[in-house]
């Protein structure tokens, strides 16, 4: 079942979203050579209490942390640790989800450690990032997920990279993961048609080699099998009347 929201929903899903975004500003700043991705972990769950809100993510099917940190070719859910230094060149996902009232908020941004990372991984952020861009534009009512996941599929592989297909976005409200699912390829017009209320987290994972993935060990890290780097950007966007509402700004 798909749940459409009231406005008042949504303005309390604004204020969750306003908070993932505070934090996602606050861990980039600290984003440096020599920072371990436990560092960044500890900064974001102090922000997040200090805002009033609590985490989405640690506890979550025994997940054991507040944010989600994939260094490189980590795709999505890589796990915070002492041990995971950044270093000069390097990329880091970081995804991060609150809770606030009942209501969820959950966004991502990838970030480049230090000054210089290589052309091709500047590529990469930005082709992800305008992926997004393009998909929240198409968060229009009469529209479908189709639509959204085809504007990113058509971007990204213009570009020569590619979409990941085992991981997807999502729709979310008082649960963290609702209906309908989001996958960032698809047939323009097909799929769940878009209604007034409906909140997407429209979230492309780009590689920029094959689009395959795989899970370590840990049950949780998702990296891409050809050891390509893999970026991450996240939005929750609301469909209303007036066009798409981004949430987590």
């Amino acid at each position: 079942m798909i749940n459409c929201k009231s406005q008042t929903e949504l303005e309390k899903m604004r204020r969750s979203g306003r908070i993932v975004g505070q934090v996602l500003e606050t861990v980039k700043a600290l984003v440096a050579p020599g920072v371990s991705t436990m560092d960044l972990e500890r900064v974001a769950e102090e922000k997040i209490h200090e805002l009033g809100a609590k985490p989405a993510f640690k506890g979550y099917y025994d997940y054991p942390c507040v944010l989600c940190t994939s260094v490189n070719n980590e795709i999505i859910h890589g796990i915070p640790s002492e041990k995971r230094v950044l270093k000069e060149g390097d990329i880091v996902s970081i995804d991060c989800g609150v809770v606030l009232d009942g209501y969820y908020g959950d966004s991502a941004i990838t970030v480049p450690v230090g000054n210089t990372i290589a052309p091709e991984l500047k590529k990469l952020l930005e082709v992800t990032e305008t992926s997004l861009k393009k998909a929240i534009q198409e968060v229009r009512l009469g529209k479908t997920v189709g639509d959204v996941g085809a504007a990113v599929q058509e971007y990204v592989e213009s570009n020569g990279f590619s979409v990941v297909r085992e991981f997807v976005g999502h729709g979310i409200g008082t649960r963290l993961h609702e209906e309908p699912q989001v996958p960032n390829y698809g047939v323009r017009g097909h799929g769940t048609r878009l209604r007034e209320g409906m909140v997407l987290a429209i979230e492309p994972m780009v590689n920029i080699g094959k689009p395959e993935a795989r899970v370590l060990g840990d049950k949780w890290t998702a990296v891409t099998v050809d050891g390509s780097y893999s970026a991450h950007f996240e939005h929750c966007v609301a469909v209303t009347r007036n066009g798409p509402l981004v949430l987590t700004e």
